[in-house]
């Protein structure tokens, strides 16, 4: 038998004190961290993805690359621009990246890309 989000309310109002809400919350937090595990594990080095909406800053938004290594905790990932990105940033009036003339495929610097921003594209 399933529960419904009214009942899950429902016994949350009756938790006697905030200490037993923030154990609920951290529970929910936890599940929350699960999920997001799932739904991104497939973003691994090499996959091609495509950098979503969500990702500030908006000049980076739909550039497409290669997924390089994620970082030790596994929410980012680096990433490298594929050629048409690459002039597509290289052109873009917003960029703050300096990108040499000859260089065709664009890494982008700092600690990665989070992973809940890349989309993959299917190949």
């Amino acid at each position: 038998m399933s529960i419904g989000i009214d009942e899950v309310r429902a016994f949350i109002r009756q938790l006697p004190d905030a200490a037993a809400v923030a154990q609920v919350q951290e529970a929910a937090a936890r599940r929350l961290g699960e999920l997001d595990k799932a739904t991104h594990d497939g973003i691994v080095a090499g996959r091609r993805a495509r950098i979503n909406d969500s990702l500030r800053p908006a000049f980076l938004r739909r550039l497409t690359g290669t997924v390089q290594e994620r970082n030790r905790t596994g929410t980012r990932a680096g990433f490298l621009l594929d050629e048409e990105s690459t002039r597509l940033l290289r052109t873009d009036p917003r960029n703050r990246y300096r990108i040499p003339e000859g260089t065709k495929r664009f890494r982008l610097p700092g600690n990665g890309v989070p992973v809940s921003c890349l989309d993959l594209i299917e190949d």
